[in-house]
């Protein structure tokens, strides 16, 4: 069986391999395993409108019903989503793609901050279900507005919450391209031929997406992430034996990286981040904890639960995906034992193609086929998610809080179907029409911008003291400076702008994430000004939360029938906080 796999394994190289101008036959097995998935998990996701939905809530009419999943799903159904959520198709290409690139601090930092993330998931997000369960909130930015009485502290919150989830949405669709390009579907001299299959799974992506909400993609996830855990649990059990085991595959990653890069004069990274890299690394990690939970499509997956300690529960095994995750990025290292070239079709080099090529070289073109479907089928299921949670906050947020207040649920619902669209279809645009660099540089700058709305959202979870112009002011004065702090990033091969994300942090010479040193930035002028406007008693908005919010379950009133029985607190109360 195994020599018979090695034969198998040596066709697909002859079969899939590129030459020098990246040119490659279409491998016609591993394609027709890819659609034949992609055609069941269209099924399924254009059947999830009627799933778990009552016949008279058909339709999805309210924002609640499309865009939460009708806030009913359980423990399994949420870890599956928030896993199809959070760990991206992007995710399985740039991260091994990093490690084979540069090594471990541009890679597997990622490692260490998803298993940070799930205790500021325990203690955080809990909170903010309660008080959304309370109020009805759907967005981050509904709770930023009832919390502090701002329409422009929201309307911050919302259009940072786009603009951050807008390139993220862009990178799904290039890892989707990748595993196109790879299959030998990228090489056809017709640009609209080579575009095609991508262009028909957004459009399938746009109307599955319409039809079902939040309901198609949190049932695709289940597929997914089955498919993820087979693909990686062979991978691991397979290639380090094949290669030579472990001590041979991190031999040669040393040796790669060790090595001079000529365009800077430096190793090309380090299998083990040096001391020099520490700080780099370990604000690398803390802040992207930070910054995860606050992009919005991260939000929208945990205010689909039906309950607090739903959250809490997959706060505690959301964990086994980061032990996946550490199992992937590892296969960087493989690729680089195994010799993996990614050659793009126009002839140079391209990590992101190094963990499609590495299956389709080293596995039979019927499994390649499922791994290269998992990393696709993984890149609708965060797309949708993220084309909903962008719309739920142009609709809760800027449309209806600017234009139109008086909206009906079914009208939100109508808005942000349309939106979710348009999202769609500028990300599709975005990949298409603008060189990959620059969808890049954009979701660096997003982590950067989300990170500044930590303050807003998660002081507010916990207290009422700071005013709302202060954190207004943190939040422009970290945009402003995380946006010219990255853009002074100079890339030293290609010499190009927006090159990375760390810089020295302000007044020193040691490097750090720049949306750590913005967030502090941020953090300092919100307190700050807050103490200035205190001290002129500047009088603050009315806060429409209470403090009996924060500990809401799913059994607890709502505020609606809370207000029947007692009288709302009195205004000068009301600046205590939960």
């Amino acid at each position: 069986m195994t020599a018979h796999l090695l034969a198998l394994a040596g066709q697909a190289v002859a079969a899939t391999g590129p030459d020098a101008h990246g040119n490659r036959p279409v491998n016609w097995v591993a394609l027709i395993v890819v659609i034949v998935l992609f055609v069941v998990v269209a099924v399924i996701g254009f059947l999830a409108s009627r799933w778990r939905t009552d016949p008279s809530a058909r339709g999805l009419n309210s924002l609640d019903e499309w865009g939460l999943g009708g806030r009913g799903f359980g423990t399994w159904i949420t870890w599956f989503l928030l896993g199809g959520d959070l760990y991206t198709a992007y995710t399985f290409v740039a991260v091994p793609a990093a490690m084979w690139a540069s090594g471990a601090v541009s890679g597997f930092f990622a490692v260490p901050y998803t298993i940070v993330l799930y205790p500021i998931v325990f203690l955080l997000m809990s909170r903010l279900w309660s008080v959304s369960h309370r109020h009805g909130y759907v967005t981050p930015a509904d709770f930023v507005g009832g919390r502090y009485g701002s329409r422009w502290l929201s309307v911050a919150v919302a259009v940072t919450g786009i603009i951050a989830t807008m390139p993220y949405i862009a990178l799904q669709l290039v890892g989707i391209k990748a595993v196109l390009t790879v299959l030998g579907l990228g090489s056809n001299t017709n640009p609209f031929m080579a575009d095609l299959p991508l262009i028909i799974a957004f459009i399938v992506l746009a109307a599955y997406t319409y039809t079902g909400g939040l309901r198609a993609p949190a049932l695709i996830a289940i597929v997914k992430d089955v498919l993820i855990y087979i693909a990686i649990i062979v991978a691991i059990a397979y290639l380090p034996a094949h290669f030579g085991g472990w001590d041979g595959i991190f031999g040669a990653a040393d040796k790669k990286l060790s090595a001079t890069n000529p365009a800077t004069g430096a190793p090309f990274g380090a299998v083990i981040p040096g001391a020099g890299s520490f700080n780099a690394y370990w604000t690398l990690a803390l802040g992207s904890a930070m910054a995860l939970f606050m992009y919005p499509h991260s939000v929208t997956g945990l205010l689909a639960t039906k309950s607090r300690n739903t959250i809490r529960r997959n706060a505690m095994v959301l964990p086994l995906y980061s032990l996946m995750l550490g199992f992937l990025a590892l296969l960087g290292y493989v690729a680089i034992k195994a010799g993996t070239q990614p050659i793009d079709t126009n002839g140079a080099v391209n990590a992101q193609l190094v963990v499609p090529q590495l299956f389709l070289d080293s596995f039979p073109s019927w499994f390649s086929g499922i791994a290269l479907a998992a990393i696709a089928i993984g890149a609708l299921v965060p797309a949708a998610i993220m084309s909903i949670a962008a719309s739920n906050l142009f609709t809760r947020n800027i449309y209806r809080d600017l234009f139109k207040k008086n909206a009906t649920q079914k009208h939100e619902a109508n808005v942000s179907k349309l939106v979710s669209l348009l999202v769609k279809l500028g990300a599709l645009v975005f990949v298409l029409g603008m060189d990959q660099s620059s969808a890049i540089n954009l979701q660096l700058l997003g982590g950067i911008w989300i990170l500044q709305t930590f303050p807003a959202i998660v002081a507010g979870l916990y207290t009422r003291w700071f005013n709302k112009w202060a954190l207004f002011a943190g939040w422009a004065a970290g945009i402003l400076y995380g946006t010219i702090a990255a853009y002074n990033v100079i890339n030293p091969a290609t010499h190009a702008h927006f090159g990375g994300s760390i810089a020295p942090f302000p007044f020193t010479t040691v490097p750090v994430y720049i949306g750590v040193s913005a967030f502090v930035l941020n953090a300092l002028i919100a307190v700050v000004v807050t103490l200035v406007l205190r001290l002129f008693k500047v009088k603050d908005t009315t806060d429409v939360t209470r403090p009996s919010d924060y500990g809401a379950d799913e059994n607890d009133p709502k505020v609606a029938a809370i207000e029947q029985r007692q009288p709302p607190l009195e205004p000068e109360l009301d600046s205590r906080g939960a």
